[in-house]
């Protein structure tokens, strides 16, 4: 089999062939550390972490280098520490702690390098004189900032006109700039906007935002390396920035050849937002007793660069099936058959991730115990059901029971259907009634 990924960059699905099969290199934008992760960033996490365990299949856990960066110095930040009235440091130490907390819940393997912006200043400097040497760059009023027309390939990515840069893409006004499509590299702190200003050669103050990618996807993967991923918010203006950052500070770089993008996630059909009061976070969804399982499962059911609508009835489904594959794969060993076949396919067909799980719930659907080792395979392949859980209980005991709580329903039976649910609960049991009237169950 040969992988396929959709190419933002040529805006084609083209098949991936790495500059290096020993050192296939992933950057991926990772967290600005001032709060909790909404559902939209978890669904980027688990993506990227899929895309990860199948490059480490094709060319081995050892040939494949995974960086994922942590955004640790950010006017977000500056702010919510004045809102906490905490320092700065004890806010993304915290946030950070609480990142890794969700990354787990979510069965995400770790990057093999996590770098974080604050320890990358050193290497920021250099990129950005760099660019002044190259004339790409410009001092004004002591901020730096990157001239968007020096870069001829400005709109190669986005496809959009340099005309189009209006609000609501973080292009900022300043009175300074030369042209509104430049955009800060270095700003110089004002008394109390950031609590230590990095020392610099223009000033103490501290990185734009874009910069800090380039800098370290540099650092670690070099001038050319072969994925860049993100959320397809990132397309413009930041990835659009970091390529002409990259590009003209190091000449003849072609920067990422294959630009991956999830698509964007929704909730109940409507875009997610605090001023609608769906905003939700990984947290909201640990604190309902949702099972990480469940809530991977969501995210990954849907193509990964299509929109995602985050809803009840995908957390159902979602159950309903980590429910079924996890009755048929119970207290049996994984292992790689034949009939892992068309999962696969699936994977290597551009990561549909769908379809893959369709596939593996249409084998569960057969009941057939020889296909169990190879569900629970795929399953674990995918980040699903590799954490062991113990039961009290018998997965055979647990059926017979939510049978004889849909019979006590059918006969009105209340206190029957209740005490079935109670008990089983003590024993760390979770059911969980559907709305096509059969009953799901997870470990608590």
């Amino acid at each position: 089999m040969k992988l396929y990924l959709q190419n933002t960059l040529s805006k084609k699905k083209e098949l991936f062939e790495p500059l290096n099969n020993k050192a296939v290199g992933m950057y991926v934008c990772g967290p600005t550390v001032y709060d909790f992760i909404h559902i939209g960033n978890a669904r980027s996490l688990v993506v990227y972490d899929t895309l990860y365990r199948l490059l480490s299949y094709i060319y081995g856990k050892d040939h494949v280098i995974y960086v994922r960066n942590i955004t640790d110095v950010d006017d977000k930040i500056n702010n919510r520490a004045k809102q906490l009235g905490i320092p700065i440091f004890d806010l993304t130490k915290k946030t950070i702690a609480d990142f890794y907390e969700d990354a787990s819940y979510l069965n995400c393997l770790s990057p093999n390098i996590e770098p974080k912006a604050t320890d990358h200043m050193p290497q920021m400097i250099e990129m950005i004189q760099r660019l002044l040497d190259n004339g790409c760059a410009y001092v004004k009023e002591g901020n730096v900032y990157f001239d968007a027309k020096s870069y001829k390939d400005y709109t190669k990515l986005s496809g959009r006109k340099i005309a189009e840069a209006k609000s609501g893409t973080r292009v900022v006004a300043a009175d300074d700039k030369i042209h509104l499509e430049d955009w800060v590299l270095w700003k110089i702190g004002k008394h109390g906007e950031y609590e230590s200003p990095f020392e610099s050669p223009w000033g103490r103050g501290y990185p734009g935002w874009h910069i800090e990618c380039s800098a370290m996807s540099y650092q670690y993967l070099g001038s050319d390396f072969d994925i860049h991923g993100g959320g397809i918010d990132l397309i413009f203006p930041h990835h659009t920035n970091e390529i002409a950052q990259s590009c003209c500070a190091l000449p003849g770089s072609r920067f990422a050849q294959f630009w991956v993008h999830n698509g964007f996630l929704n909730v109940e059909g409507e875009k997610m937002s605090k001023s609608l009061n769906n905003f939700i976070t990984v947290q909201d969804v640990r604190n309902q007793g949702i099972e990480g399982d469940v809530l991977r499962y969501a995210l990954l059911n849907a193509h990964y660069h299509k929109p995602l609508n985050f809803s009840k009835q995908l957390l159902n489904e979602a159950t309903k099936n980590i429910s079924l594959l996890r009755r048929v794969t119970q207290d049996v060993r994984p292992e790689k058959s034949q009939e892992a076949d068309d999962f696969f396919a699936a994977l290597f067909d551009d990561l549909n991730t769908r379809k893959a799980l369709q596939y593996l719930v249409s084998l569960a659907k057969k009941s057939d115990l020889k296909l169990s080792s190879c569900i629970k395979y795929c399953a674990n392949f995918i980040g699903l059901l590799e954490k062991n859980v113990k039961l009290e209980i018998s997965t055979k005991e647990i059926e017979q029971l939510i049978q004889t709580r849909l019979q006590a329903k059918k006969d009105k039976n209340w206190a029957l259907v209740d005490r079935i649910r109670n008990d089983l609960r003590e024993k760390g049991i979770i059911l969980q009634d559907l709305k096509d009237g059969t009953t799901s169950w997870y470990k608590e």
